[in-house]
């Protein structure tokens, strides 16, 4: 038994795999299925550890990211996609897997287009409202489409669709309790959290509203912030020069990174979510926790965009875009939403409702159920 995951580029495509290979051995061991091998073929391993971790098997493909805009690393990019696809073909051949599940993104397409070329079942699932170009593409000759934003049923054939909801890891799905979270980050009792996240590659306007707006927040908030790698050194510096006289500075704590432990912490003791709006939002959603939610202005498909009003819609969340968005109107909304309890219960229950449990396992189960058939 021999099943191919695919995807890549961000933790929003990494992420969801991890959940579903989790899922997959969680089967495995329940039914005492031998000789299974589970390979990831990307550009990138993302993170080697949590591949090793879950048993995956990296097999590195080449990948071009064809842009929307006119850049000359188009060119170099489509002979980068052409050998990457030739690798894949080459790669599947030698492995020969039962299924193929393919997350989107640029990484997938060399792979998607082996298995398809080779006539292997593929399973997708799209995390957007407005799907990715990828996906678009091979929802057309798939076996099964899982969709994360019942919206995204209109860009597929509806036959093939289901609407799963969106894998999460297994060790974030459940936040800590409100009492350890806060003794975890030694953070004070009668004072309610913000959480900030930028996604895995932090963001740069969220870090710079937060550090304009600390001043004021602090009076009244806790912050645990988590800024990204690449940032963490500037913007933390700048943080330090602003609360150096501040008595309140110990309520802001930043993070270059949130690893599962840590950001299942801050998910038990934060009271609301500052975020974009990608797959993070159905974490936000599994935590039950009201949320405002900042989308990137320009993205393919405006996918961002379009997830945020979707999940406002469910009344669940605040959207700020970002043309709008300042120090003081994202302190009014968080003040707005956390100090009026009828507000927050409210969205807290909408995120609830909105989130779907099962959405790894629903996936794994026909990973597994598709692999035997195939078999037989």
């Amino acid at each position: 038994m021999k099943i191919v995951f695919t995807g890549g580029g961000t933790g929003g495509h990494f992420y969801p795999i991890i959940a579903v290979a989790q899922k997959v051995n969680q089967i495995i061991d329940k039914e005492n299925i031998i000789g299974v091998k589970l390979y990831y073929f990307s550009d990138d391993p993302y993170d080697k550890e949590m591949l090793f971790e879950n048993g995956l098997i990296f097999e590195k493909v080449y990948a071009g990211k064809m842009r929307t805009y006119f850049s000359i690393k188009n060119f170099f990019d489509m002979f980068r996609m052409f050998l990457g696809s030739i690798n894949a073909i080459y790669k599947i051949f030698s492995i020969y897997p039962d299924v193929v599940f393919g997350k989107g993104g640029y990484a997938s397409f060399p792979t998607i287009l082996a298995a398809r070329i080779l006539r292997i079942p593929i399973i997708i699932h799209e995390s957007d409202s407005t799907p990715g170009r990828v996906n678009k593409w091979a929802g057309h000759f798939v076996k099964k489409i899982a969709i994360s934003f019942k919206e995204a049923v209109d860009y597929f054939p509806k036959k093939f669709v289901v609407w799963t909801g969106h894998p999460i890891r297994t060790e974030i799905e459940h936040p800590i309790q409100y009492e350890e979270a806060l003794n975890y980050f030694k953070l004070e009792s009668n004072l309610p959290v913000i959480l900030v996240l930028g996604g895995s590659q932090g963001a740069e306007l969220i870090n710079n509203i937060i550090l304009d707006a600390l001043p004021r927040l602090l009076n009244n908030f806790q912050i645990i912030h988590q800024i990204g790698v690449n940032n963490f050194n500037s913007v933390s510096a700048r943080a330090k020069v602003i609360l150096e006289k501040k008595q309140e500075k110990a309520r802001y704590l930043p993070f270059a990174f949130l690893n599962p432990l840590t950001m299942k912490m801050a998910a038990g003791a934060a009271t609301i979510v500052v975020s974009r709006a990608g797959s993070t939002i159905f974490e936000i959603a599994s935590w039950g926790i009201p949320s405002i939610l900042i989308p990137i202005t320009k993205t393919n498909g405006d996918h961002q965009r379009k997830n945020a009003f979707n999940y406002a819609h469910t009344g669940a969340c605040k959207v700020i875009e970002e043309a709008n968005m300042t120090a003081n109107i994202l302190s009014s909304e968080i003040e707005r939403i956390v100090e009026d309890k009828e507000i927050w219960n409210n969205m807290a229950n909408s995120a609830k409702a909105f989130n779907k449990p099962d959405a790894a396992y629903k996936i794994a189960r026909e990973l597994i159920d598709t692999v035997l058939s195939h078999e037989k």
